[in-house]
């Protein structure tokens, strides 16, 4: 009987209703139209849905429905799909290639994506990152920062002794120290732009200018090491990859996943500042129990939710990380 099949001459859009046999190395056809060829002269093409189009060599062709019969065809003519057809359609294949998928984007996360963010923000213009930090300042100064109410004599000690502090290495980076009443409580911060910002809250609450000194170095780190500005450049990175993996689904969860995603960078640089301010601290002969007493007051006044959770590493990590380096 042979296999159900349309007929097309190639010219015309008219097609012939035939049926498909395989004899002795000949394809035939018979029908509305007869015709007969080598199975060698036919082309097969790829599955196109739910048909596939067997081509003659002038022009001519057939459509041929999926299904055991064509398939039994083939395998008679010895035709194979190519390689790339034959994984598309394997679960294991797929699952191999979901594998490796995984593997390069982890590795790029952990190691590609530090190293690009880092020369990017190393070349970044002073002029990009001082008009960076003012914006931001601004920003912060119109919803969330009030004048210092310390005095000056106190705020100009404080700078004093900091702006005579060896650092640990070269290349001290040109900083400004700016006092301020805050909203959320007791917190100090660098921006891009090298400007250092301490509430009258963490002053208040660690009592101790050396304790000071710990925190401000702390934040010297990011300035020097230009941690807040490959912090931009990693979050619009892994934000801008959540966006194109969520595509339109969801704004929030595109958002969510780069907020996850960036919380390892944000531990690896908190950790990266301690190492900095313990080493500034050495190397200025300031004890470092202040640097320690610093976060057990602020473990104390804010315990961490969740260390996991959490974009900083937690309070008893980084006191045992600075009792380790006494």
């Amino acid at each position: 009987m042979g296999i159900a099949a349309y007929y097309f001459d190639g010219k015309t859009s008219r097609r012939f209703h035939v049926h498909l046999s395989l004899r002795s190395g000949m394809a035939s056809i018979a029908g509305d139209i007869s015709r007969t060829c080598p199975v060698a002269d036919l082309h097969v093409s790829e599955r196109l849905g739910v048909t596939r189009k067997l081509t003659y060599a002038d022009g001519a062709f057939l459509e041929v429905e999926e299904g055991p019969m064509l398939d039994q065809f083939l395998v008679a003519v010895g035709y194979r799909d190519p390689i790339a057809i034959r994984v598309h359609r394997s679960w294991r294949w797929g699952m191999a290639a979901l594998g490796i998928f995984m593997a390069i984007m982890a590795l790029t996360y952990l190691f590609a994506l530090p190293t690009a963010s880092k020369y990017i923000a190393k070349v970044v213009p002073d002029k990009v990152q001082r008009s960076l930090g003012k914006e931001a300042l601004a920003i912060l100064d119109k919803h969330m920062l009030t004048p210092s109410a310390l005095s000056t004599e106190r705020q100009q000690a404080i700078v004093a002794r900091f702006q005579a502090l060896v650092p640990p290495r070269k290349g001290k980076p040109v900083t400004e120290i700016l006092f301020r009443k805050s909203r959320v409580g007791p917190n100090a911060f660098a921006l891009p732009s090298g400007q250092i910002v301490v509430t009258d809250e963490l002053v208040m609450l660690l009592d101790n200018d050396d304790a000071v000194l710990g925190v401000l170095a702390h934040e010297l780190g990011h300035v020097h090491e230009r941690h807040l500005m490959r912090r931009i450049v990693q979050s619009s990175i892994v934000g801008l990859a959540s966006a194109v993996m969520f595509g339109d689904v969801s704004t929030l969860m595109s958002a969510a996943s780069g907020f996850v995603l960036d919380m390892k960078y944000s531990r690896d640089v908190e950790r990266e500042a301690d190492d900095y301010a313990i080493a500034m601290m050495k190397a200025n002969s300031i004890p470092l129990s202040n640097l320690a007493g610093v976060f057990e007051k602020l473990g104390q006044k804010s315990p961490e939710i969740s260390t996991y959770l959490s974009s900083h590493p937690s309070s008893e990590e980084r006191i045992q990380r600075i009792r380790a380096a006494e």
